[in-house]
């Protein structure tokens, strides 16, 4: 596997953040209001960050050992 079930977990989490930071802000329909302005910009911030550390996180369980030299 290319990722392991924490990554898949995290990435997930992620594209959630952002899907509802999108939504709360569409909701909310005003240019100054509260939640467009300060809520929603941070939770798609983070839901990027969470994305992008879910890619770069490897677990060191999955990776091959390093092939052994024949004598």
């Amino acid at each position: 596997m290319l990722f392991s079930p924490l990554n898949y977990k995290l990435m997930g989490l992620g594209v959630l953040l952002v899907v509802v930071g999108f939504t709360i802000m569409r909701l909310e329909n005003e240019v100054y209001g509260f939640f467009s302005l300060y809520i929603s910009p941070v939770m798609i911030l983070l839901g990027y960050i969470t994305v992008i550390y879910a890619i770069l996180k490897r677990d060191h369980k999955l990776e091959d050992p390093s092939p052994k030299a024949s004598a």
